[in-house]
């Protein structure tokens, strides 16, 4: 599976994550995934999370890793593209591409790891095929989550935040 999280932490930000030999391999992507070819977007490896956090919604407690209010933003199946090597392999190697079959986004994406940082930087882009539409801008047009409807500031306001 994949799941892609918004999350209103310290900064909002999207959680793009891929289910990988029994966890979340994960990626923080500051404007969010797009669905233009042309763009290619930050994305900082973070540490994996484990496979239920996949599901959650809800209000991480102030003083908490992470707090802020986070819903699942896009949710679905995913295929390594990859037929020479695994997902953990590609990861390892910084270079990964995989064919998403969510309720926002659908067809293929590459993370393609630069070099540089502290912290590993990754490029999240688009591949130009049938999914591709640089008019669509899913980010800021579908705000809501894909399990409850709710949109992270509603969650946030729930919590009293």
């Amino acid at each position: 599976m994949f799941v892609i999280q918004k999350h209103a932490a310290r900064s909002l930000h999207y959680d793009f994550r891929l289910e990988v030999d029994g966890v979340l391999a994960s990626w923080a992507v500051p404007k969010g995934p797009s669905t233009d070819p042309r763009v290619k977007r930050l994305a900082v490896e973070v540490e994996d999370h484990p496979l239920d956090y996949g599901h959650f919604e809800g209000a991480i407690g102030e003083g908490s890793y992470g707090a802020g209010a986070v819903i699942v933003w896009d949710t679905g199946a995913y295929e390594n593209m990859s037929e020479e090597e695994s997902m953990a392999q590609a990861i390892r190697r910084g270079h990964v591409s995989v064919w998403l079959h969510g309720q926002k986004l659908r067809g293929g994406y590459t993370l393609q790891r630069t070099d540089g940082s502290r912290k590993p930087q990754w490029l999240l882009i688009k591949r130009r095929d049938a999914g591709a539409d640089a008019r669509r801008n899913p980010v800021s047009t579908e705000p809501r989550s894909v399990l409850s409807g709710r949109t992270v500031e509603e969650v946030a306001a729930e919590a009293g935040r």
